[in-house]
Order: structure tokens, then sequence, then C-alpha cells
């Protein structure tokens, strides 16, 4: 059982973005959607639907962005 960074993934209201995506990081999304469906015992999740929870994971876990932040807050 591989261990990923990202849960399940909420089910909530879908908002239309536009992005363009190397083929490469495309192919990535499609086998992380895979493998997170078999982890939490589902069909893969819809690719598009990790960009959020990723970028999401991916500032919080960022220690250069929430110290930059801190010291900007506390102007």
């Amino acid at each position: 059982m591989a261990k990923l960074k990202l849960g399940s993934i909420e089910n909530e209201k879908p908002v239309k973005i536009a992005v363009e995506l190397p083929a490469s990081l495309h192919r990535d999304l499609l086998a992380y959607a895979e493998i997170l469906g078999r982890e939490v015992g589902q069909p893969p999740v819809d690719p598009i639907r990790l960009i959020v929870p990723m970028l999401e994971r991916f500032i919080a876990t960022d220690r250069g962005f929430a110290k930059a932040r801190r010291s900007t807050a506390e102007r």
C-alpha cells in the first residue's frame, strides 16, 4: 500500500478552469488518480480534481512560503 500525500477527494461543486499541462504531467496525474482510487477503494477520480488538493498540500507544507507569509503579515 503506497503512502500518498493526498487522501480521498471531497465531492464539492466543481469550478471550471482552463490550464495547459505538459503531456508527461498529465500522464502522472492519470497514474496518481488510478493509484489513489485503489488506495481508497474507489474508481480513479478525474485527474483535474487532483490539482487543487495538490496545490493546497504543496502550499501548506512549503516552509519558505509560510515564513514569508508570516513576515509579511507582521509588517
